[in-house]
C-alpha cells in the first residue's frame, strides 16, 4: 500500500489551474469541542514527506508534519462553534467551518478537493469531492494533518479548564472514562447538547429536578 501523492494535483495544475487547495475537517464525532477544518495550497517543489491520513500517524508525528507544513505551504484554519453544531447540525457546521477555511485564503483557489463525497454549498468557487481523499491526495492529507493537531490543541487547553473529562487525551470522544464524567460532573458549555449522549443526559436531570 502506498500513501497519498500528488497526481490529482498535478493533473489540475496541467490543465491551468494555479493553485490547488485540499480541505479536511477533524471533529464530527466528538461530544465536545468545535469542528476544525483546513484548506492547504502546496507548493509543488516543497511537499513534506510522509504526509498521510492523520488517522494513521502517531501525534508526535502528525506536529512534526504540522510545523513542516506551515513552513512551506499556505494553510488557513477555520472552526465552527459548539453553538453552530447544535443550531444546524454537524453535516453542516463541519462544512462551514471548511468553507471559511476556504475563504481564509489569501487568494481563491482555482479548485479545492474537498475529503469525502459530499461537496459544501458555498466553495467560493470550483471544487471537487474526494473520497478517502487524506490517503489519496497529498493536499488533502496534509490539511487533515493540520485540522487534527489544531483541533486537538484546543480540546487539550479545554481540558485544562474543565479537567476530568479526558479531554487532553480523548479530544471529546464518548470514551469510557468521558461518558462516565459526563455522568459524574455534569455537561459543560462546550459539549455538544444536539448529539444524543449529551441530550440523554440533559434530560435526565431535567427529569429528576422537575
Amino acid at each position: 500500500m502506498t500513501g497519498p501523492d500528488y497526481t490529482m494535483e498535478l493533473d489540475l495544475l496541467g490543465q491551468g489551474a494555479l493553485r490547488v487547495a485540499g480541505v479536511d475537517e477533524a471533529g464530527r464525532g466528538p461530544l465536545a469541542g468545535p469542528v476544525t477544518a483546513c484548506a492547504v495550497v502546496l507548493e509543488r517543489d516543497c511537499i513534506p514527506e510522509g504526509l498521510d491520513d492523520s488517522k494513521k500517524l502517531t501525534a508526535q508525528r502528525r506536529a512534526e508534519l504540522h510545523d513542516q507544513i506551515m513552513a512551506c505551504a499556505e494553510v488557513s484554519v477555520a472552526h465552527a462553534s459548539v453553538e453552530e453544531i447544535d443550531e444546524i447540525n454537524i453535516l453542516r457546521a463541519a462544512h462551514l467551518a471548511m468553507e471559511r477555511a476556504l475563504a481564509g485564503l489569501s487568494r481563491p483557489a482555482c479548485m479545492a478537493l474537498i475529503d469525502g463525497n459530499m461537496i459544501p454549498r458555498n466553495c467560493g468557487g470550483p471544487a471537487r469531492a474526494v473520497i478517502r481523499g487524506d490517503g489519496l491526495c497529498v493536499s488533502i492529507a496534509a490539511a487533515s494533518i493540520v485540522a487534527k493537531t489544531r483541533r486537538d490543541r484546543i480540546m487539550w487547553d479545554l481540558a485544562q479548564q474543565f479537567p476530568g473529562y479526558g479531554w487532553e487525551t480523548n479530544a471529546g470522544y464518548g470514551s469510557k472514562s468521558h461518558m462516565a464524567a459526563l455522568q459524574n460532573l455534569g455537561v459543560t458549555p462546550h459539549h455538544r447538547r444536539s448529539f444524543k449522549p449529551v441530550h440523554n443526559i440533559l434530560y435526565q436531570v431535567k427529569s429528576v429536578t422537575s
